[in-house]
């Protein structure tokens, strides 16, 4: 039998637990688990119905969906066959499908609703290698395609009609399986050119469930996760393999708008997520906060004074908390901080693992002051996610903690991070240039983000080396720390700093707009859409001086001193963000010369 943890893992789990809960999915509004006993049985049929559908070997199919425990069983699935699964997210643009359907030469996709499937018949006539589509949702029209269709109930049943040869056919497959077998292709988001499939096998994953166990002490099976990223994306998709390692129930969120609904329902005492969640839960407390009477503010200002002490002087830094003090915070925190929580759904929680972006100082101090554990990481898709990670005691605000075990990182030149390790790519599929482009001479990963160690030891994310910019005066700005301190305030939903080879710097800002139309309201602003609310002159007002506010420590160049608001956001679909919601700086320029030309004027 094959040593890769992930090509038996289930097996050994459905051992270990048997009838136990593995995982949870919404059906019909209400919450169903299904056992290890249950999703060992599908994997094994869904592996015989590969089998007899002819995938072969290192053969690779993909994964175009949003979140569903389906997407698990197909990966599993795929490991037993010594096939490769290759996400596709369910955002992805006809092209971009096209693309990575015939640069990974897969022969089979699944597809998750009807949206992906009408984006697969777009392009299947310029996908020739593609032999099958195969739906997650039994209720997709898959008339007229020219291809073998058919539901993944479907394949199951097949799985079912397997005799033993094909099942003895998989088990062979799966007693060949080495560590050095391609597990994945994760395909890039592309701020820049085309997406590129980092490679990542077996090892990888092994290396990634070993470390993450050794790191993350705190975790055990009586912990639960919710699936909320995407599992197209490295961070979800290895985490969720990780919870499942650790024989962690998951709960699957099929669709990113039901969060707040889902987190209500299950209290999960795990989630990984980006700083745009916690941002908005930051402003949506502090929102209620300025809405209660007086007494109350003054009651939560004492109680955010005393978490901070107890919390980030003390329990941070694995000292003992004075008496008194936590006597003061036990009170505070069942009167203000466990109702917060509650509400929220994160009342249970143990750790909130957060990456992707820079999530500012203060909120990460305000969250933990609350009592939730966010613990802030860095990684790539090409590192098979966690790089570095806040450690349970000793983390250091304003850093991306500490190297995970078995990783080194170096500084290189340009203070870019670079890193070796187990966990690291292996290259990009059908490129050879990039792939060698991608390593140092030594054999080192280079990952274009620049950064630092600080005294303690702790790496400080500073920008992505390709988004920084100079000024016309030679001043190098870091555009994403900017945009993650405007980020903080209640009334900024998405901002693109700009200013490039120009004088000053600029801002593009598109205001959230719930809480702008709140604003109106209380100030008796009259307004018919979005457009009204940013052409007023008070609301320009106070915005200008919000965004003078959050940037009082910024050196005077670093500032910006003008800015336009929008009264749409930046989207997917219009290619102004990439899936993982990371601005794609050269469309947004293109787009909005004429409104940043006039900043200049």
């Amino acid at each position: 039998m094959s040593k890769n943890i992930l090509t038996t893992l289930v097996d050994r789990q459905a051992a270990k637990y048997g009838q136990r809960a593995a995982y949870a999915s919404l059906i019909d509004g209400k919450w169903v688990d299904e056992s290890w006993t249950e999703m060992q049985r599908k994997i094994h049929n869904a592996a015989a119905a590969f089998e007899l559908l002819g995938i072969e070997e290192c053969q690779m199919f993909a994964v175009f969906s949003a979140n569903r425990y389906e997407v698990i069983i197909s990966d599993f699935a795929a490991f037993a066959n010594r096939a490769v699964s290759v996400s596709i997210y369910s955002t992805s643009s006809p092209e971009q499908v096209k693309y990575i359907l015939n640069d990974s030469r897969s022969k089979l996709i699944f597809v998750g609703a009807q949206a992906q499937y009408d984006t697969v018949m777009e392009v299947i006539n310029d996908c020739p290698e593609l032999k099958h589509v195969i739906s997650y949702d039994n209720t997709i029209n898959m008339d007229k395609c020219p291809v073998n269709a058919l539901t993944f109930e479907s394949l199951l049943k097949l799985g079912e009609t397997a005799d033993d040869s094909c099942r003895q056919a998989v088990a062979d497959r799966t007693a060949r399986a080495t560590d050095a077998d391609i597990a994945t292709l994760i395909y890039t988001s592309g701020t820049t050119g085309e997406p590129k499939g980092a490679i990542l096998p077996h090892s990888c994953y092994d290396a990634a469930m070993r470390i993450h166990h050794q790191r993350l002490t705190m975790l055990s099976d009586n912990d639960t996760s919710v699936c909320f990223l995407p599992l197209s994306h490295i961070f979800e998709k290895a985490w969720t393999f990780f919870c499942f390692y650790m024989g962690m129930k998951v709960h699957f969120n099929n669709d990113p708008r039901e969060i707040q609904s889902t987190l209500r329902d299950i209290h999960p005492t795990c989630m990984c997520s980006v700083p745009r969640f916690w941002e908005k839960v930051y402003t949506g407390i502090n929102d209620k906060v300025a809405r209660m009477p007086w007494f109350k503010r003054l009651l939560v200002k004492r109680a955010l004074v005393v978490g901070y002490r107890r919390n980030i002087k003390y329990k941070r830094l694995g000292l003992k908390v004075p008496a008194w003090l936590e006597r003061e915070y036990q009170w505070f925190d069942r009167k203000v901080f466990d109702p917060v929580r509650k509400v929220i759904g994160i009342d249970r929680g143990n750790i909130f693992p957060t990456a992707g972006a820079p999530l500012s100082t203060g909120i990460v101090k305000f969250l933990h002051s609350i009592g939730v554990n966010i613990v802030i990481g860095y990684g790539l898709s090409e590192t098979t996610a966690t790089v570095s990670c806040f450690p349970q005691e000793g983390w250091i605000p304003g850093s991306v903690g500490t190297n995970m075990p078995e990783v080194q990182v170096r500084i290189g030149a340009n203070n870019e991070i670079q890193v070796k390790g187990p966990t690291i790519t292996t290259g990009y599929f059908n490129k050879e240039k990039e792939s060698r482009q991608a390593f140092t001479e030594d054999g080192w990963f280079r990952t274009g983000d620049a950064g630092l160690f600080d005294e303690e030891g702790a790496l400080v994310l500073t920008e992505r080396i390709k988004d920084l910019f100079k000024t016309s005066n030679g001043k190098y700005i870091a555009p994403q720390l900017l945009e993650s301190r405007l980020g903080e305030d209640m009334y900024i939903e998405q901002v693109a700093v700009i200013g490039d080879r120009r004088k000053y710097v600029t801002a593009i800002i598109i205001p959230a707009f719930e809480a702008l139309k709140e604003y109106a309201r209380q100030k008796k602003i009259a307004f018919k859409n979005n457009a009204d609310l940013i052409r007023n002159t008070d609301i320009r007002g106070m915005i200008e001086a919000r965004i003078e506010a959050l940037q009082k420590d910024c050196a005077a160049f670093e500032k910006i001193k003008k800015f336009t608001l929008l009264p749409h956001e930046f989207t997917i679909e219009k290619g102004e963000l990439t899936n993982t919601l990371k601005l794609r700086r050269p469309v947004i320029n293109r787009r909005y010369a004429k409104i940043i030309e006039a900043m200049y004027a």
